[in-house]
């Protein structure tokens, strides 16, 4: 079996044990989304999206960081060095306790200011969310030491550790749920204390994981000064680019706060609570491809790694797509099924931001590859400046009396725009042919898209409204898309791994 056989064979067995956890978080996700949308009240809902998203502006430096930590340990990797690994590890922790610090010392009076000056919280509930503020810089602070650890056992392929860990993550939901039918006390204040409990107890479990299976995952200080030069370099233009999808998501989110009030909050949290769940699925599948990214370029494989960039655009924006096509028509009962009540502008919210995310996905490779080249600075630099746009325009149109779901169509146009930027991008930096993703990836997107809503969509409007058309067009929709995924989205030689493999997962030889 030649490397790349087996890259490719280590890539579905890594994407299936994220299915599985991701089955897993999903079924009790849908579970306790409902339960603490109903236990909290749309209000006190729609504070914890606005203040914990408020929060989440900052981990536009965890993401950052973390990028830079997982691209560094990847190439390290993939060029067989680990005394340099093991620097780059402790270097990546010293970073992070260092960040932790001085987060806390300038988010705290930052935060504290901006809720209680400028954010719309409903009287007598600003207690609640000051607590709530205080929670989740925690629940972050945590999150950003969590980073070296996370990113090692991601660059070692070791998916499995994450299913195992979904297990216990959503047994410990469910207890979260259970407790906030039971707390004497605020079940808001409640709510965000518990999710602090749980992420610092994962980090526990994910660092002695790390230290007792990697060699390099044990810390000493070191000082390194060209690798921390280049990854603080690394870091700083990703965090620009990250800066900009922040602003694009949880800036609009804080704008939304001040035009629309917290119901908006609410209905934009449902919306992202679904678009989440839907979004892991294809995550799912770029997290076990990314490492072979990074490591086929350390390798000089530029065929393979030309391979990789179409292959995780294309999958990504076809798995997106399974769940965009039933949505696209029952939006409205597959909410109330979920969570029975629902914020009025949930299912437009819901609709656009699949599409929008279907074009997102469309770039998440190209990303990637850049990040395998180190040389990042012309991409960040038009990525960033154009992405950045959503943000002002939103804020622009909603002063003109535009309604609320303005900014997703907004975050649509600016994100199908840069499909094509990062493309002609990546052709500079890795001798990459843009006709190959046109020819190979939207050439067979757009008519694969096309078909796959034809049979749902006559289905839909030859029907009355009932419970079983939700199910006859969710049914249908499903088979019809993995029809035309099959064999218009996919080529000849795919089509027939992929059957191949489904066949031998379910006891058939092919």
């Amino acid at each position: 079996m030649s490397d790349n056989q087996a890259n490719n064979k280590r890539i579905a067995k890594n994407t299936l044990m994220l299915y599985l956890r991701l089955f897993i978080t999903m079924a009790v996700g849908l579970f306790t989304s409902r339960v603490i949308l109903n236990t909290l009240g749309i209000s006190d809902y729609g504070i914890n999206n606005v203040v914990a998203g408020f929060v989440s502006m900052f981990s536009l430096l965890t993401g950052s960081l973390s990028a830079a930590i997982g691209r560094f340990i990847n190439v390290s990797l993939g060029k067989g060095d680990i005394k340099r690994l093991k620097t780059v590890f402790s270097s990546s922790v010293t970073i992070m306790l260092v960040m932790a610090a001085v987060i806390l010392v300038l988010a705290e009076p930052i935060s504290i200011w901006f809720l209680n000056n400028k954010m719309n919280i409903p009287e007598g509930r600003m207690f609640a969310a000051n607590w709530v503020l205080q929670f989740s810089l925690l629940s972050f602070v945590v999150n950003l030491i969590s980073v070296p650890y996370n990113a090692t056992i991601i660059a070692h392929e070791k998916m499995n550790v994450y299913a195992y860990m979904s297990i216990f993550d959503v047994t410990m939901k469910l207890i979260i749920v259970y407790m906030l039918y039971i707390s004497p006390f605020d079940k808001l204040i409640t709510y965000s204390f518990l999710f602090l409990c749980v992420g610092i107890i994962d980090r526990i479990i994910y660092g002695i994981y790390c230290g007792r299976n990697f060699e390099e995952a044990h810390y000493h200080f070191v000082f390194d000064k060209s690798l921390l030069k280049d990854m603080g370099e690394f870091a700083g233009w990703n965090l620009f680019g990250s800066g900009a999808y922040l602003f694009n998501t949880q800036g609009v989110n804080i704008v939304t706060n001040i035009f629309f009030g917290v119901t908006a909050n609410a209905a934009r949290g449902v919306a992202n609570q679904v678009e989440g769940i839907v979004k892991q699925f294809v995550t799912n599948f770029t997290t076990a491809i990314n490492p072979q990214i990074m490591k086929s370029y350390a390798k000089g494989d530029m065929d393979y790694l030309y391979s990789l960039v179409c292959r995780g655009a294309k999958f990504s924006y076809l798995l997106m797509l399974l769940f965009v096509v039933p949505f696209m028509f029952e939006t409205e009962t597959i909410l109330r099924l979920w969570l029975k009540n629902y914020p009025p502008e949930a299912p437009i919210f819901l609709r656009l931001s699949m599409i929008g995310t279907l074009f997102d996905m469309l770039g998440n490779s190209t990303a990637n590859a850049a990040w395998a080249t180190g040389r990042i600075k012309k991409y960040y630099m038009y990525v960033a400046t154009i992405g950045c746009l959503v943000f002002p325009l939103s804020w622009a149109l909603f002063a003109l009396g535009c309604p609320a779901y303005t900014s997703y169509i907004v975050f649509m146009v600016i994100y199908f725009i840069l499909i094509f930027i990062k493309v002609n991008i990546i052709r500079g930096l890795i001798n990459f042919n843009p006709m190959m993703f046109y020819k190979d990836v939207l050439g067979r997107l757009l008519p694969t898209t096309i078909t796959s809503f034809i049979i749902p969509g006559i289905i839909y409007f030859s029907m009355q409204p009932s419970l079983f058309r939700t199910g006859v067009v969710i049914l249908v929709s499903g088979i019809s898309t993995v029809i035309c995924i099959l064999y218009i989205g996919m080529t000849k030689h795919e089509r027939e791994k992929t059957i191949g493999m489904a066949f031998r997962k379910i006891g058939f030889n092919r």
